[in-house]
């Protein structure tokens, strides 16, 4: 495993208490940041807090309410001084269904924590990053933001959405030494399986030529080296973690 140096930042992980996001908070850690755990999960954020004796801390946060999102980066950085990463894992896969048959209430509740959440905390981060001209935050996508799922409308128009967000804010951003880019995974095996049905899971696997599912290890290696101070050219850049399905 290749190490990156992450000494003294400040890492925000969101979702951080399972799947990719611990796996992320795990590298992190690993790599010297102290990292802070963003989820509304708190036994598996306190599960994850005990491999992480020193250097971390949790914050039990709705992401979808702008207004404790505000308030809670606040807390944070008068905490600890500062915000130089930012990694946006939170996010749910909702109900399988055809988008003629879906409700709109799950769609809503999809839209409002994949794209609104990451909207959210990036809105709020930033300016700490700003002021200290340096920063560094990934977005999950996914790869079906790019094509578009059957039976998961909702999905993958929130992370097409979350794409073209990082896009913009790469853009907006890019005369500092932040940089903001995000990552098209293909399906990893977590617990977001079980909002899928076995057909919908079937039909991912049979979409990556690898023939087998990301590991959230392979995803957390990649987010690692886009957080560190060595990524420093690229942003608004999506980079593919699909096993070979996206075509562009």
């Amino acid at each position: 495993m290749n190490k990156y140096d992450l000494s003294g930042k400040i890492a925000l992980v969101t979702g951080g208490a399972q799947g990719i996001g611990l796996s992320v908070a795990t590298r992190m850690y690993e790599s010297g940041a102290h990292v802070v755990i963003v989820d509304i999960d708190e036994v598996f954020a306190q599960t994850a807090l005990a491999a992480m004796p020193d250097r971390s801390s949790f914050h039990n946060l709705d992401i979808t309410k702008p207004d404790l999102v505000e308030r809670n980066l606040k807390e944070i950085h008068q905490s600890l001084g500062s915000i130089d990463i930012l990694v946006n894992s939170a996010g749910i896969a909702g109900p399988n269904a055809k988008v003629i048959d879906y409700k709109f209430n799950d769609w809503k509740q999809i839209l409002e924590i994949n794209l609104d959440g990451t909207f959210n905390m990036c809105r709020a981060t930033i300016p700490y990053m700003v002021a200290n001209n340096y920063g560094r935050i990934v977005n999950i996508a996914s790869v079906a933001g790019k094509e578009g799922n059957p039976n998961a409308a909702p999905y993958s128009t929130s992370k097409a959405g979350v794409i073209a967000l990082t896009k913009s804010l790469g853009k907006e951003h890019a005369d500092l030494n932040i940089a903001i880019n995000c990552v098209t995974p293909a399906a990893a095996k977590t617990r977001i399986f079980d909002q899928m049905s076995q057909e919908h899971i079937d039909f991912m696997l049979s979409k990556i030529p690898r023939g087998r599912f990301l590991e959230v290890t392979e995803a957390a290696s990649m987010i690692a080296w886009l957080c560190s101070e060595e990524n420093s050219f690229s942003t608004g850049a999506v980079f593919d973690l699909s096993g070979g399905r996206a075509t562009y």
